[in-house]
């Protein structure tokens, strides 16, 4: 069974946000392993400066990559990612399994983005179109994404 998971910065303290994302995780476990690591956010004080910017991407990076495996399948969200549909998604992941990849790994950055690191690690760059979304949503989004994929690829109703 495919091993599905979403590494991300910050943690999700909304109720309706983590209701819908419960939700998501319940139907995929139908298809997949499904997992969620959140990782701490770093601190900063004010407004930071592009010094500073650049640490703590340099290290919510280094947590980031250390969750990915060498053999993962990883997805990186960021704006310079492609868009793709739906039924492109789903082919991503069934392209990532048919090659004998495991798991597949999406991660989605803190509010300043991803390292540099990170999106050379990343097999895939991934966009979620050109609006800019609260983190949380695009939490959201993507598990609804990948349900979706999943039930595209098993040939379910759910997407139409």
């Amino acid at each position: 069974m495919l091993t599905v998971n979403i590494i991300c910065i910050g943690k999700i303290k909304e109720k309706y946000w983590t209701d819908a994302i419960r939700e998501y995780s319940k139907r995929l476990s139908a298809f997949c392993k499904f997992n969620i690591t959140e990782l701490a956010e770093e601190k900063t004080s004010g407004t930071p400066n592009e010094s500073q910017i650049s640490s703590i991407l340099d290290c919510e990076g280094k947590r980031i990559l250390a969750k990915i495996k060498e053999s993962d399948y990883a997805a990186a969200l960021c704006i310079e990612g492609k868009t793709v549909s739906s039924p492109d998604l789903a082919g991503l992941i069934e392209g990532a399994a048919l090659s004998g990849r495991s798991t597949v790994d999406f991660i989605i950055g803190g509010s300043w983005g991803l390292s540099d690191a990170v999106k050379r690690r990343a097999d895939f760059k991934l966009s979620m179109g050109r609006m800019t979304f609260p983190h949380q949503m695009a939490r959201v989004i993507l598990c609804e994404q990948v349900y979706r994929a999943f039930e595209i690829n098993n040939n379910g109703k759910y997407h139409k």
